[in-house]
Parts: C-alpha cells; structure tokens; sequence
C-alpha cells in the first residue's frame, strides 16, 4: 500500500484529537501536525472550514483525501498501516466484533454520555439509537469484562478509542465505576504512547 503521502492531523492540544494523535504514535509512522488554537477561535475561521465545515477536530489529511469524525479517521489508518497489526484484517474473525466496538462508541455510547451529561430527557427507548444508558454502560462492561482487550487478546485501534474515551467520562463521574472498566482504562493509561501524546500536547497548551 502507498503511504508516501503526508498524513496531517489538524489538532487542539486536550480534545478528541488527542485520541488520534494517540493512534498515530501508537502506529509509529510520520506525521505533521496543524496545531489550532481553538481558544482563539481558529477552528471557525474559513481556512479549517474548509477541511471540516464542522468546525471541530480532529480532521485528517493525506495526499488529496481529507478524512473527517473520529471513527472514520481511526478506521482509515490503522488499515492504512496494518503492518501495525492495530486492526483485524478482513476474514479475521474478530474483523466483525472490532467494528461493531467502533461503530458502538460513536452511535451509542457517545450520545448516551451526552445526554446524560447535559440532563436531557431521553425519548422512549425504541426511538432513540442507542436505547438507554444503562444498557449501553452494561454492554460495554460486559465486554471489557472478558478482558484483557475490546475484541480478543489483540490490542487493536479500538482500545485506543475506547481506552480515551472511558478515561474522559471516569474522570468526570459520566459514567459509574465498576471495575473491569477501571481496570481497562489503567492499562490504558500505562501505554507509553498516552505518556508521549500527555507530554506534547502539554508542550502545545504552554505555547
């Protein structure tokens, strides 16, 4: 696969793009960064809307395609560099699992912490994509129960995203404790490339 072509990560040092930012250390493969200061608005001016008219990170470039929302940007690369071994090839059979752990965290965990969060009153269960709260807090508990990985015994990009994602939501009491999901996060946390990414974007927030 040709990969000559720069990878940019348009990123605000503590927000989700530090999740891809993870991922790119974790691939250990070049990359440059578009630093935006989101305090100063950066991110709404016409030069980023251009990337992303959503205004937020992170967004992705390489060579002519421009690869926008989280999952998507975690799902291009690591099958962009699966010599990583950070996603189950296709006729893997944990191929399956590990996209459905994706797709999960961005179309039910996601709103389900947001409304949560933000004290909104769910509609009836069969009109909301994720169903309710409880029952996204439960699968993805129970997943992690089975240990040590999301999707078997490999660490894959999705541990990366989960691993950040229940880091932010524990640290902030969104979701309950329960302890395969402390567990899961510790050994998250222990990865030297959350260490590497904490480190640089400290460095970028100090500027």
């Amino acid at each position: 696969m040709n990969t000559e072509r720069t990878i940019t990560l348009y990123h605000s040092p503590n927000t989700r793009s530090s999740v891809a930012l993870t991922l790119l250390e974790e691939l250990g493969v070049p990359y440059e960064l578009a630093v935006l200061d989101m305090k100063a608005g950066e991110q709404r001016q016409p030069a980023y809307l251009a990337v992303n008219p959503m205004g937020k990170v992170p967004a992705l470039k390489h060579g002519d395609a421009v690869i926008t929302e989280q999952v998507a940007i975690f799902l291009y690369l690591a099958d962009l560099f699966p010599e990583a071994g950070l996603t189950p090839p296709l006729g893997d059979p944990l191929r399956g699992p590990y996209l459905r752990w994706m797709v999960f965290y961005a179309a039910c965990f996601e709103p389900a912490v947001g409304d949560r969060a933000l004290k909104r009153e769910p509609g009836p269960q069969s009109q909301m994509g994720y169903g309710d709260f409880d029952s996204v807090i439960d699968a993805i508990d129970g997943q992690l129960a089975k240990g040590p990985h999301l999707v078997g015994k490999q660490f894959t990009a999705a541990d990366i995203l989960w691993g950040s994602g229940l880091s932010w939501t524990t640290m902030f009491g969104l979701i309950p404790e329960r302890p395969a999901i402390q567990a899961y996060v510790a050994r998250f946390n222990d990865r030297p490339a959350v260490a590497r990414v904490q480190a640089k974007d400290a460095e970028l927030a100090a500027r």
